[in-house]
C-alpha cells in the first residue's frame, strides 16, 4: 500500500491529499529518509511524522484494505510518541498565552507602550 493512502486509513490525516502534501513537503521519514507518497509500506516498518510539532513515531504492524474506524486503528499501527512530545506542545501552548486572552484583539495603547518599553530595555 502506498505510505499517503496508508496514514490516511489509519486517520494520521484527514484527507489523502493532506497525507500526500507531508510527504512531498519531507514530514515522513523511514531511517532518517524523506518518503515520496508512492512509497509502497510492507508492514513492520517504523515511520516518524511530524505533524503538529511533534514528531509522532509509528510502527506498521498491518497494511489495511481501507479506512478504519477510529477504534480499529490501534490493529494496524503502534504508537511509539514518547511522553515528552507531547508535554513539549503543553508547554509551548502555555507560552504563546502569557498575557493576553485569545481574541482580545489589537494591543491597546497602554500595551504598546509596555511592550516597546520591555523589548528596549
Amino acid at each position: 500500500m502506498r505510505i499517503d493512502k496508508y496514514l490516511w486509513c489509519i486517520r494520521m490525516f484527514k484527507t489523502r491529499s493532506l497525507a500526500t502534501d507531508a510527504c512531498k513537503k519531507g514530514h515522513i521519514k523511514m531511517d532518517g529518509n524523506n518518503l515520496k507518497p508512492s512509497k509502497i509500506l510492507f508492514g513492520n516498518e517504523l515511520l516518524l511524522i511530524r505533524k503538529n510539532q511533534i514528531n509522532y513515531k509509528i510502527q506498521v504492524l498491518d497494511i489495511p484494505k481501507n479506512r478504519v474506524g477510529a477504534k480499529l486503528v490501534d490493529l494496524y499501527r503502534k504508537d511509539l510518541t514518547p511522553k515528552e512530545e507531547f508535554e513539549k506542545q503543553e508547554l509551548l501552548k502555555y507560552s504563546k498565552d502569557y498575557y493576553r486572552k485569545k481574541g482580545a484583539g489589537r494591543p491597546t495603547k497602554k500595551d504598546r507602550r509596555e511592550i516597546d518599553d520591555f523589548t528596549n530595555e
